[in-house]
């Protein structure tokens, strides 16, 4: 009877599991989601994936048409404000171009696609922050996106004023950014709602030191493989 290998079927098991999930970071400005999103790469990477079975996709953006959606809603435009619920179209507009032409194909690829914001991004910011209501954007997600959602998501939790003096030493801020600090701390609690009612989805505490971030990232991640 052939000797079996414990360590490669142990990893083999692993990349199956992790084959095909959309890992999403979610957060204020400022709270390290670039960085953090560096730190589930090198996890993935030590759990045996390739750099080539990863995808990586931020939002609004992440393919042509999104990148110029992107531009738009970061724009200012003298003499007109874009309208609260035109941003809010944009937005799915985007997502629905970034969904349908790269993280789903990725996906079905097998590979494991990391993004840089999802979904609670709207619902935090348009809903919270802009006051929409809740059931127009959710009718709105399930127009697009229908049952389409994140396999599992980190939410960097960071206090605003933190937040947006870390966005502020990256160089000028854009027209979101700009915004009032109420319209951070309404978007900050939705995010805290959603975490909370999310079985898939974890609030890792960004004002600490991104070694302590990356820690937590780590134990987290453990946790949401084990429990695949």
């Amino acid at each position: 009877m052939p000797l079996i290998n414990i360590s490669e079927e142990s990893s083999m098991s692993v990349l199956e599991k992790l084959a095909g999930k959309f890992i999403v970071i979610e957060g204020l400005e400022g709270a390290g989601k670039t960085t953090a999103i560096q730190y589930i790469k090198k996890w993935l990477l030590s759990k045996g994936l390739a750099e080539q079975q990863l995808a990586f996709t931020r939002e609004p953006g992440g393919t042509v048409l999104a990148e110029k959606m992107r531009d738009i809603v970061k724009m200012d435009v003298a003499d007109e404000q874009l309208a609260d619920k035109a941003e809010l179209l944009i937005m799915y507009a985007a997502r629905v171009q970034l969904v349908e032409h790269k993280i789903k194909p990725a996906l079905t690829a097998g590979h494991v696609v990391i993004g840089d914001r999802h979904n609670w991004s709207s619902l935090a910011y348009q809903g919270g922050g802009r006051g929409i209501n809740t059931n127009l954007i959710n009718d709105i997600k399930q127009v697009a996106l229908g049952d389409f959602k994140a396999d599992f998501t980190l939410f960097l939790d960071i206090e605003p004023e933190l937040g947006l003096a870390r966005a502020r030493g990256r160089g000028e801020l854009d027209r979101i950014e700009r915004l009032a600090i109420d319209f951070f701390n309404r978007s900050r609690a939705v995010f805290q709602q959603l975490v909370n009612e999310e079985t898939n989805a974890v609030c890792i505490d960004a004002s600490q030191t991104f070694a302590q971030v990356e820690i937590d990232i780590n134990r987290q991640l453990d946790a949401w493989l084990a429990s695949l």
